[in-house]
């Protein structure tokens, strides 16, 4: 692949641009003193690929595989003491190429920790030491008024599949498919019509 300079990746096609964001800032740990013993990059194959193996539709492999990847839209890792709100800062860009079966997931996966740690009683307390550190810096648990409106959302049951997934998806040295066949996957996503929701406008890739 082209190497591309960050004054330059934003004009180029969502793929391209993540893929960049792979090749470039994937190798990171988890920042600070509560790091997973994983990368950015690991992590997500882990996830995509247990998504896969739960047989999940491609657009859910996708957000498993993307669910994580605000965390790599700074040069610099977010400060340990800092909520970076990485589930929404790649929306933007992802909500170019991807419909909601892929963006809402991603968006709600911060608060489907937030719901599992209220709603089950044994999930807090199986939370790695960098996601228990999240989670106090996202919130806490919710509430229950939280929680209902939370489980009763159109995209409830898949996010909790993803965080499931995203829980998971820690182990050193596990093997998955590499990065190249992952982005094929986001191709097949790609080439899908959908509607967004949010606006009832049509998204169709055109060969």
């Amino acid at each position: 692949m082209e190497a591309l300079d960050d004054d330059a990746l934003e004009d180029r096609p969502v793929l391209a641009q993540i893929e960049h964001l792979f090749l470039t800032r994937g190798q990171r740990l988890y920042s600070g003193a509560h790091a997973e013993a994983v990368t950015a990059l690991d992590h997500a194959l882990q996830c995509a690929q247990l998504a896969e193996w739960a047989e999940a539709d491609e657009t859910l492999v996708a957000a498993a595989f993307l669910h994580d990847l605000g965390h790599l839209m700074d040069e610099t890792p977010a400060a340990d003491h800092e909520d970076d709100q990485h589930e929404v800062r790649a929306l933007t860009l992802l909500r170019a190429d991807f419909g909601p079966q892929v963006t809402e997931p991603i968006r709600l996966h911060v608060q489907a920790k937030r719901y599992l740690c209220a709603r089950d009683p044994g999930y807090q307390a199986g939370l790695s030491a960098a996601s228990a550190h999240s989670l106090l810096l996202q919130g806490g648990p919710m509430s229950l008024d939280e929680a209902l409106t939370f489980e009763t959302g159109p995209h409830a049951v898949a996010t909790l599949q993803l965080r499931r997934w995203d829980d998971l998806a820690k182990q050193p040295g596990k093997r998955t498919p590499p990065l190249h066949y992952y982005l094929g996957v986001l191709e097949g996503v790609v080439a899908r019509p959908f509607i967004d929701t949010r606006t009832g406008i049509g998204s169709f890739s055109i060969a």
